[in-house]
């Protein structure tokens, strides 16, 4: 029986951002340090993404006009940002660090995450902020590296805090999928890659068509794969969105 498409789920959802209108499955995850190499990336790759992942904390040079030219690019190439910010801790300090600060994370980016591990208030908190201006939250149930301890029972109360909060939480970073695909849920799969199986620093790869096809996930994040040294971005982004998005027809049961 193949899955339900994108968009039948995504009707069902009650948050507006599990929305999507484009063709790709692929987030670029922008680990780099710099604003113009982060503008750079998301001006070139944005053609072919859904979702710009950002560690905002990382650039040197960050400042108001990095936020936005981002969120022009973003307008103008249809992607969302997500910033990959793993909130962890109790809801009036997150609070806080989502709305204000040095970066105002909740006025520009339309998805960030947080580890569940502070208690069901840490959703709460958050949730206070992000709701009013239409964003979504993602639970990090699980991680791509080795040695993780979000797994089991961790993993298991991830998904029930989910599902009390299903107006602000979209989704779930993690390796496969956990609930009902009727639950609606996103998911996000870091670790995938086409031409390796790791890192050397505990990040395990697998390719787009294992998230996707075998194990449920929606949404593959690349980064080093598509912009590493000697990398020729635009063609690895084609690469991997071809790639993702195939193994997304197989599953619904479509060709390509």
């Amino acid at each position: 029986m193949s899955s339900r498409t994108y968009a039948e789920r995504a009707a069902a959802h009650p948050n507006p951002l599990a929305k999507g209108r484009k063709k790709s499955n692929l987030s670029i995850a922008a680990d780099v340090s710099s604003k113009k190499e982060l503008l750079e990336l998301a001006d070139v790759l944005g053609p072919y993404i859904c979702l710009f992942k950002t560690h905002i904390d990382i650039v040197d040079d960050f400042d108001q006009d990095l936020v936005d030219q981002l969120s022009a690019l973003a307008l103008k190439h249809d992607f969302m940002i997500f910033e990959d910010r793993k909130f962890a801790d109790i809801g009036n300090t997150v609070k806080n660090q989502y709305s204000s600060g040095v970066y105002h994370i909740a006025s520009w980016s339309h998805i960030t995450n947080c580890h569940p591990l502070p208690g069901e208030g840490i959703i709460s908190g958050l949730k206070e902020v992000g709701l009013p201006l239409n964003r979504g939250l993602l639970l990090l149930a699980e991680m791509s590296s080795a040695g993780s301890l979000a797994t089991g029972e961790y993993t298991k109360i991830s998904v029930e805090m989910a599902r009390r909060h299903k107006d602000f939480v979209i989704g779930f970073v993690a390796g496969r999928r956990l609930t009902e695909e009727s639950e609606n849920f996103i998911y996000f799969t870091p670790g995938v890659g086409l031409d390796t199986t790791g890192d050397g620093l505990g990040q395990q790869y697998r390719t787009p068509r294992n998230v996707i096809l075998e194990c449920g996930s929606d949404v593959i994040i690349v980064g080093r794969g598509i912009y590493g040294p000697g990398k020729d971005r635009i063609a690895q982004a084609k690469r991997y969105r071809e790639a993702g998005w195939s193994a997304y027809l197989e599953k619904i049961g479509h060709s390509a």
